[in-house]
């Protein structure tokens, strides 16, 4: 009957091992990624939404109501926002030209990464624009 040498050095199943150990860490910084693009994106459209609303409400001032109209431009421009979670208010100093008009709007956000929120807050832009 023989036996069977271990033999100690043998370097098979360290790669396995190494894997199982850096798998984790790698999709964590994966998904944090991914989050982070979401959230850029939502924060470049809500921005351009804002300009948006605020040009329309710039050039609205004879329009029977302006304020109505900017805010329906701004929700209209935030197409990948949730509508019942974008909050917009526009204000004008008054309607004549040469007078600002001030589209704000406001978006929540949460980083979640693999079932975790890391972070959450409300994401803001504001845009003022002179009447014409």
């Amino acid at each position: 009957m023989t036996t069977k040498r271990i033999d100690i050095r043998n370097e098979r199943g360290q790669t396995m091992v190494e894997f199982a150990l850096i798998v984790p860490i790698l999709l964590v910084v994966v998904f944090s990624i991914i989050q982070f693009g979401i959230l850029y994106n939502h924060y470049i459209t809500l921005t351009d939404a804002t300009r948006v609303g605020a040009r329309k409400g710039a050039v609205s001032r004879t329009a029977s109501n302006p304020i109505a109209l900017t805010v329906a431009a701004t929700r209209a421009a935030a197409p990948g926002l949730k509508p019942a979670d974008l909050g917009v208010t526009a204000t004008a100093t008054a309607w004549s030209p040469g007078a600002d008009i001030t589209v704000e709007a406001t978006y929540p956000y949460d980083i979640d990464v693999l079932g975790i929120v890391v972070a959450s807050g409300t994401l803001k832009s504001k845009t003022v624009e002179r009447i014409e």
